[in-house]
């Protein structure tokens, strides 16, 4: 029984809603904690594959692509090199913008701090864009959405917390008062365009759903 919804497939692709908490490789440092890896035999009877098209870290929920076949894997891959990928995030933030949108530029360079790597805002680093706008909240917390135009390690992450708004949970970039809540992070949308267009949208999780019920925003379709 696999422990995700699925919720895109064909005989080429599947999109998953990975949980919160589980990581998409198989690593020695937990093998106590399954990942996504482990239930691919589930997924496809084939000698080769699946493969993993890209990644999401192990805190965030949401939308994760998975190729089952080789040619499959490469042209996906191609969609996300040539930017025909069309990500969407949704994030409860720590406190509220005082704008209703923005475009967020800061170049993204990582660094190793007392055995710890974390992105910081350097110019020196890689371009990272993210398009965002508010969606709803207080002067406590928000729900925002982000696109993100680039595709860098915890740039959603580093690029709310460099705004001033660090997402909820997210101790490593600044959310130190809510350092006992699960990182709000959702992979919400997903979107390729391949030969033909494939698309999934994931629900949030029930402690995203704590904030967003609050906000008296969402209605599940």
């Amino acid at each position: 029984m696999l422990p995700f919804r699925i919720l895109y497939q064909d005989n080429y692709y599947i999109i998953i809603d990975k949980p919160a908490g589980m990581p998409v490789y198989s690593s020695d440092k937990n093998d106590s904690i399954p990942s996504v890896e482990n239930f691919f035999p589930l997924l496809s009877r084939r000698k080769e594959g699946p493969w993993l098209v890209h990644r999401l870290d192990q805190d965030t929920a949401g939308c994760l692509l998975i190729a089952l076949r080789k040619q499959a894997l490469i042209k996906a891959q191609a969609c996300f090199a040539q930017h025909k990928v069309n990500k969407v995030y949704w994030a409860i933030v720590q406190g509220r913008p005082k704008k209703y949108s923005g475009i967020i530029t800061s170049p993204l360079l990582k660094i190793t701090q007392k055995g710890q790597w974390k992105m910081i805002q350097d110019n020196k680093g890689q371009n990272a864009l993210t398009k965002w706008k508010f969606l709803k909240g207080d002067n406590t917390c928000s729900l925002i959405e982000l696109n993100l135009q680039t595709g860098r390690t915890h740039q959603a992450r580093a690029h709310c917390s460099i705004m001033g708004h660090p997402i909820i949970g997210d101790t490593i970039y600044g959310a130190k008062k809510y350092s006992s809540i699960p990182l709000s992070l959702l992979s919400r949308t997903l979107t390729l365009q391949l030969e033909t267009v494939i698309s999934a949208t994931a629900q949030p999780p029930q402690h995203m759903l704590h904030y967003i019920n609050k906000f008296s925003i969402y209605k599940k379709s």
